[in-house]
């Protein structure tokens, strides 16, 4: 009898000290996030290594709008920096001889040097009558002047150039010269687009709108108002209808050899939320931009059981920064209300509330609760 009131001494004991040892923990072992023990303000490093800067959120240190949220009011454009695209883009007219382009020469007064492509004798006979193709040095080999630079002027410069040379040979000498085959000038396009790769520009220098078109359009999960031209290493952001708000039709921006173009994916704009919200999902941000307190709003607002309604944060992460940026935003008070209406979200923003105190007091004796439990059930062995 003895053996067996010790025995449940012994197991009573021993679940009040794992029960003790849960208490003691109640800061690590709960269901459910918690911001922790956050500084209320400044930079620190975390336990992960990485560094963060704590903002409680005032009108001093409101955070500019991204760039896309201008266009409401008018200014209009990702890119202020899309009229350098404008003044820097070549019509037909200006395009310049490239490597690997075929040029048609005729000399109208002189059919026996430049035989017409009709002619079907006449390849027999010039091996050049379907065109001159530029080499790799820029040049192309023509009857009597022989080699002649070709490549980085224009039709216009080098027809005058070609035409000089041969006035030493020739009375009336009056070339007709085009670019049949545009072999030596490419693009590239990926992302949400139905065929994405390398392209020629064939027929003609293409438009912006008109690389986005033989690439099949966007996709369903691509988001024109989101494209990316990368020139030279500089990144250019577009969007098809912030260029009509601002008068730009997509038409009038000319590719050059070497651009590529990243259509975006719609779900790439999107506002994460987390915490003690009524509903919980991604949020996207529309062309029109989107605030705290929309995201909020979109959420069902905040859940009046167990939010902490002073400390709901916003984490903001820079990429290849080496910090992010946590902003507080105490909504208790009114004021901070009409602050967080002007607060404009940036893609992949996470929205976070805290639970209260006795929240997570409560979670916490919910995940115990087993173990009272156990220790009745072993008291009454």
């Amino acid at each position: 009898m003895n053996f067996f009131k010790h025995r449940k001494s012994l197991l009573t004991s021993t679940a009040l000290a794992v029960t003790i040892g849960l208490t003691s923990g109640c800061g690590t072992i709960n269901a459910g996030m918690q911001s922790g023990d956050l500084p209320p303000q400044g930079a620190f490093i975390a336990e992960n290594g990485m560094q963060f800067n704590i903002q409680p959120l005032s009108l001093a240190n409101l955070p500019p709008a991204p760039s896309y949220a201008s266009s409401r009011s008018g200014t209009g454009m990702k890119n202020a920096r899309v009229r350098e695209l404008l003044n820097g883009s070549r019509g037909v007219a200006d395009y310049r001889i490239s490597t690997s382009d075929v040029l048609s020469i005729n000399l109208i007064e002189y059919p026996n040097i430049t035989p017409s492509n009709n002619n079907n004798n006449a390849s027999a006979s010039n091996p050049y009558a379907a065109g001159y193709p530029v080499d790799q040095q820029g040049y192309i080999q023509f009857p009597l002047v022989g080699r002649i630079k070709a490549s980085g002027l224009t039709v216009s410069q080098f027809t005058n150039n070609l035409r000089s040379q041969l006035q030493r040979y020739l009375k009336y000498p009056d070339p007709q010269v085009k670019v049949v085959n545009f072999r030596g000038s490419k693009f590239f396009i990926d992302g949400a687009v139905r065929q994405p790769g390398e392209f020629n520009m064939a027929d003609a220098p293409i438009s912006l709108y008109g690389a986005i078109s033989m690439a099949g359009g966007a996709t369903t999960e691509g988001d024109s108002n989101s494209v990316v031209l990368t020139r030279r290493g500089v990144q250019y952001e577009l969007g098809l209808r912030d260029l009509q708000d601002m008068g730009i039709s997509a038409s009038q921006i000319y590719l050059q050899d070497g651009d590529s173009i990243h259509i975006n994916r719609l779900d790439r704009n999107k506002v994460y939320v987390l915490g003690e919200l009524g509903e919980i999902k991604p949020l996207e941000i529309p062309d029109q931009g989107l605030t705290l307190t929309q995201v909020i709003g979109q959420s069902k607002g905040l859940n009046p059981s167990t939010s902490n309604a002073a400390k709901v944060y916003v984490v903001r992460d820079h990429g290849a920064a080496s910090y992010t940026d946590i902003y507080l935003v105490n909504l208790q008070t009114v004021t901070n209300l009409a602050l967080a209406n002007r607060f404009e979200m940036h893609p992949n923003d996470i929205v976070y509330v805290d639970p209260t105190g006795l929240t997570r007091w409560n979670r916490f004796i919910n995940s115990v609760l087993p173990s009272s439990n156990a220790i009745r059930q072993l008291s009454d062995l």
